[in-house]
């Protein structure tokens, strides 16, 4: 059963999609969630490893990129979240997904204003893309004496923690479920990645096992219902959440998504901008999902962690001093200030990222509510 528009058949297949449609052929189809780490993290042919997706001459632009008053006021928080764990003389700064590195740079340059912040810091980037690392090795040479690169929360050393994480949590891998009876104790199937008619590309399958409600599912749920979930993003919470119980720390999380788990297919690509079919070139576009924070928080609180927000990040930035920043770039910007203004506005905008892009704390129990959140 195909339940979606099936991707376009005469664009030849990538070096990663004939790769894929082998395994298909040998060991039949595959889930939502394999489709999408091989086509972003594939070590030779994955998207992440053979490109720079950044910018106006990528394939997307994230919010660092677009104007420095995101890092610094990030960086700012960052600060005061450090005094509110006790300001401790060595601490773990995290940051998952680094992207070119320029959302730590402004950070570590605010970061400046307190330079026991910096004398305190070690830095870690959690990146798996060689290509990407190399990027945030560049544009870091000379930022801070103590920076390096990781795959995976595990090589972290325990102690003081502070996380961010900017548009990660929408790469990692989901699981796609419909509902297919209105009846009975499994009335759920998998959505798969197959084959195609003539076998020359993928196309949306069921699977023939039948699953009880999800996790996490809202009831009643209609017939062709689709519900995300994230084993990957619960158990990297409920893995920071256990950090977070051992020593003081936070997790700051933002990304694209929505506030209250609900049903609906956000299984989407972009390429130059602009949106594709997640299935038609493999290796070749960005292919990502909305983030379902309430999954996230339910799962931060489970594991013990203090949880704040969603909040919209166009509310959290302002509430941080984002307008008064802005103001002050664009009186020292002369001509160019209103392309500065123009471009830091679409971080706030509520019909750009302000109301689409949430933000997400996590806490260690018994500290108080961190700044941008009410």
């Amino acid at each position: 059963m195909t339940i979606k528009t099936e991707p376009k058949s005469d664009i030849p297949p990538t070096p990663l999609a004939e790769r894929l449609l082998q395994l298909i052929s040998d060991h039949g189809p595959i889930t939502v969630g394999d489709f999408l780490a091989d086509a972003l993290s594939h070590p030779q042919h994955g998207y992440y490893s053979t490109r720079d997706p950044f910018g106006t001459q990528g394939d997307f632009t994230t919010a660092p990129e677009i104007s420095q008053i995101f890092g610094e006021l990030i960086g700012a928080w960052l600060i005061e979240s450090w005094e509110a764990i006790g300001a401790p003389s060595i601490f773990q700064l995290v940051e998952f997904g680094p992207g070119r590195g320029t959302l730590m740079k402004d950070i570590l340059r605010v970061g400046q204003l307190r330079p026991k912040f910096l004398e305190a810091a070690r830095i870690t980037m959690i990146e798996n893309s060689g290509r990407l690392r190399h990027a945030q090795q560049r544009a870091l040479a000379e930022a801070h004496p103590h920076i390096v690169w990781r795959t995976s929360l595990d090589d972290i050393p325990n102690g003081p923690l502070l996380v961010v994480a900017n548009e990660f949590f929408d790469c990692l891998p989901i699981r796609q479920f419909v509902k297919v009876d209105l009846e009975g104790d499994h009335p759920w199937r998998e959505r798969l990645v197959g084959k195609n008619e003539d076998e020359s590309g993928f196309a949306f399958e069921l699977s023939e096992a039948a699953y009880p409600d999800p996790a996490g599912a809202p009831s009643p749920a209609p017939v062709e219902a689709i519900f995300e979930s994230s084993d990957i993003s619960r158990r990297l919470v409920e893995d920071l959440s256990d950090r977070l119980f051992q020593n003081k720390g936070r997790v700051l999380i933002i990304d694209y998504g929505h506030g209250r788990s609900g049903f609906g297919d956000t299984f989407q690509a972009v390429k130059r901008h602009e949106y594709c079919h997640p299935l038609e070139t493999p290796g070749e576009v960005d292919i990502t999902a909305h983030v379902d924070f309430a999954a996230l928080a339910r799962a931060g609180r489970s594991a013990g962690a203090r949880v704040d927000g969603p909040v919209r990040q166009g509310d959290f930035l302002n509430r941080l001093g984002f307008t008064n920043r802005l103001d002050v770039l664009a009186r020292a910007a002369g001509d160019e200030a209103e392309n500065l203004v123009t471009g830091a506005r679409r971080l706030i905008h509520p019909e750009e990222m302000g109301e689409l892009f949430k933000v997400l704390c996590l806490s260690s129990p018994g500290m108080a509510e961190p700044a941008g959140f009410s």
